[in-house]
Formats: C-alpha cells, sequence, structure tokens
C-alpha cells in the first residue's frame, strides 16, 4: 500500500505530516517506511528522511544509506527540475517508481512525501501531480491557515478531481496561523466544501506539526490511515 502526501505550496508541513502518518500506521501494527521523492537543499541523507525517522521513533536505517528511500538528493534548494537541472541530471520518474517497488515488497505500507506544492515540475516535461495520478495513488493534502489557503487548496483539490487523483484527507495545519477569527473561518469552509463536492473526505486538524500529536487528534489521523488500508 503507498500513501502519497502533498501539500498546497512549498513549506507548509509535509514532512512532519509524513512522519505523523507514519507513526500512526505503526500504532496500527503495520510495518511502515517512508519515502521522499526527491529533496533539494541539502547532501547526503535527505534531510526529510531524517526528520521522518526521528518522528517515528526509530535511527537512520540501512535503506537510507543507500538512498533507496530518496534516489534523488540535490544541493540547489529549489524545485526539482531546476536543481537536478544545475548538477546536469534530470529526474527520472522511473527510478523514483523502482525505489517505491522495492520498499513496498518490504513493507506493508510506504507513506510517500513529494517535493514542494501539488503542481511542481519533477522535469520538464511531467508535473508532481501527474505522476501522482498516473500511479492513482491516494493522496494526504497538506493544507494551512494561513491567509491565501483557501485559494490554494481548492485549486489542489480541482487539480486531482480533474485528474481522478483520490484524496485520503486533508491535514489542517496550523503551525503558520497569524490570524485566530482566519484560521477557524478557513477549516470551516474546507470542511464545507469537502462535504459538498468529496463526501467522506475528512479535515484534520494539526494544532502543531512540530510536536508530538496525542489525543483525539491522534485518533483522526490513525482512522484516516487505517480508512484507506487494504
Amino acid at each position: 500500500m503507498i500513501i502519497a502526501v502533498s501539500g498546497i505550496d512549498t513549506g507548509i508541513g509535509k514532512t512532519e505530516a509524513t512522519g505523523l502518518l507514519a507513526r500512526a500506521v505503526m500504532d496500527a501494527g503495520k510495518n511502515v517506511i517512508t519515502q521522499k521523492m526527491v529533496q533539494t537543499g541539502c547532501c547526503g541523507i535527505a534531510e526529510d528522511i531524517l526528520r521522518h525517522r526521528e518522528m517515528m521513533g526509530c535511527g537512520v536505517l540501512e535503506i537510507d544509506r543507500q538512498g533507496l528511500t530518496c534516489p534523488y538528493v540535490f544541493p540547489m534548494p529549489a524545485s526539482p527540475h531546476l536543481a537536478a537541472r544545475q548538477e546536469g541530471v534530470k529526474v527520472d520518474p522511473a527510478v523514483i517508481e523502482r525505489s517505491t517497488s522495492e520498499l513496498q515488497q518490504r513493507y506493508d505500507v510506504v507513506v510517500m512525501e513529494g517535493a514542494g506544492g501539488l503542481m511542481v515540475p519533477l522535469d520538464g516535461d511531467l508535473l508532481l501531480v501527474d505522476y501522482l495520478a498516473l500511479h492513482h495513488y491516494p493522496l494526504v493534502l497538506v493544507t494551512s491557515s494561513r491567509l491565501g489557503s483557501i485559494n490554494h487548496t481548492l485549486l489542489s483539490l480541482e487539480a486531482c478531481r480533474r485528474r481522478n487523483l483520490p484524496i485520503a484527507a486533508v491535514l489542517y495545519n496550523r503551525f503558520a496561523e497569524e490570524d485566530a477569527v482566519i484560521a477557524a473561518d478557513t477549516r470551516l469552509f474546507l470542511e464545507k466544501y469537502l462535504r459538498s463536492t468529496s463526501p467522506g473526505t475528512p479535515v484534520i486538524e494539526l494544532p502543531d506539526t512540530r510536536s508530538r500529536v496525542t489525543g483525539e487528534t491522534a485518533r483522526q489521523l490513525a482512522r484516516a490511515v487505517i480508512s484507506i488500508l487494504p
């Protein structure tokens, strides 16, 4: 089983959400691993993979050192297509697919984090959303409470709908909250919108993904994950 994680923008909380999802799957008794499709802005082991392992409560794995959990790491902090170009290479979707397939053979669940926002180009010809739609991966979409999120979220949902990409859940990340009134209204609007356009798709609030999520939020997260597991 593969669960994809993307967001309405870069820096929206995908990495923390991926770690939390993996932890929820672990708590449900499944053997789980995380994958980062492309990492930019660092060298060596992908920094997002390191954060996943921290949140999962485990150390760096040999498959992390081998690059299996993140087949592309580029030093330039930019869109994958540009970061790759600066290194004289091109992101090959088949390489990502092979890594995912090998992980899937070893684990019950692969939680796969994208790079940047949902519409980011992996190379000059392929957008992240098109790659996910090609494989029909259930998507967990991370949004936020900041001004502009309603627009970005609805555009992202529409892009998924046009491609028949299934939305498993929307994670509402409040870590960047700037205005309590806007934050509350944004969540209410998104919940109402999803009830009319995608009944059954939960909006799960993450008060602060920089710390461990517990209580009812953790239970909601676990239920959302378990509901899409075979």
